[in-house]
């Protein structure tokens, strides 16, 4: 069976050659006719696992639309390609040729294609480079934001912020997960803006800023329903927690069901995260110790003695 497709797929190669040659009677190459048969050998090679032959009839498919002006075409063809390498193991080479699709389908004046063709490409790396995943998240929902489809936009900038807390990039994920924020206040989905302020509280906190955390508190009293909510609660909880670095309560906010059932990458900034100084509270201020009954009172009786004859 594989053979058999083999021997279908060099057919048809063989008649995309023809189809490309120019003679005395024929001044133009047939490029539609010749990326109809490079596709057709595609096909026949992907079926008979033959990735590496795969790959080549669709990128010679792809530079056959190319020629006749078929951008549309010549992306697939690109993005076929780039399947075929994914199938090979070959992961950011896959992605090379993805990502060049994208962009005819943009020139070509399909964005929605080319923002799928993006995220299917950050999907396929996110594992083995997880910078460059987040890259194309972000390029992803500028393409989305630009075609004014926010909840598309919002849902691949909150993978991309999920990948910089993973990263531990926290000042790149305090300005995403900001991003994601505005745009859900935009669309009014108030509940959805007070999980990202504990999003924004926790890396703020794993940065080491406290000012910034208790600026997004503050903030976010503006947004409706906000102040009073089970969040406010909890974050003022948190912050006074970790203000007075007080351990226990920092890791009962933390350990509560609004914080463990976040994403899973804010759960686990919030059960690693720890206050300064290794959680010896600040002291109170220092108050006069009060002293035993008996010991005041003979304290007032030698004061008493002492100017019991008058100052002279």
């Amino acid at each position: 069976m594989a053979a058999q497709k083999i021997n279908e797929g060099l057919e048809h190669m063989a008649k995309a050659e023809k189809y490309l040659k120019t003679g005395f009677l024929k001044w133009k190459p047939d490029y539609d006719s010749a990326a109809s048969e490079y596709g057709k050998a595609a096909v026949a090679f992907k079926n008979a696992k033959q990735f590496e032959q795969a790959k080549d009839a669709c990128l010679r498919e792809a530079v056959a639309h190319e020629n006749n002006r078929a951008l549309f075409h010549a992306a697939k063809a690109y993005e076929q390609a780039g399947m075929m390498l994914k199938e090979m193991q070959k992961l950011p080479e896959a992605v090379q040729l993805i990502e060049k699709a994208s962009m005819m389908y943009l020139e070509n004046g399909t964005p929605d294609t080319a923002a799928m063709a993006l995220e299917r490409a950050g999907k396929l790396i996110e594992n083995i480079n997880p910078e460059k995943a987040v890259q194309l998240y972000q390029q992803t929902a500028n393409v989305f934001e630009n075609e004014e489809r926010l909840r598309q936009a919002v849902e691949l900038l909150g993978k991309a912020s999920r990948l910089l807390v993973r990263g531990r990039r926290f000042d790149e994920a305090a300005l995403s997960i900001q991003k994601e924020k505005n745009i859900y206040k935009e669309i009014e989905n108030y509940p959805t803006c007070y999980k990202k302020t504990i999003a924004q509280v926790l890396v703020h906190l794993h940065r080491n800023d406290y000012v910034a955390a208790e600026r997004c508190v503050r903030e976010s009293y503006s947004i409706p329903g906000f102040n009073g909510s089970e969040d406010c609660a909890a974050l003022e909880q948190l912050l006074e927690g970790y203000d007075q670095q007080d351990q226990d309560q920092v890791s009962e906010v933390c350990n509560s069901p609004l914080f463990k059932y976040m994403d899973n990458d804010y759960a686990k900034l919030g059960l690693s995260l720890m206050v300064p100084g290794g959680g010896i509270k600040k002291k109170s201020p220092a108050t006069p110790q009060a002293k035993p009954d008996g010991i005041t009172a003979a304290a007032a009786d030698e004061e008493e003695d002492e100017y019991s004859g008058g100052l002279c």
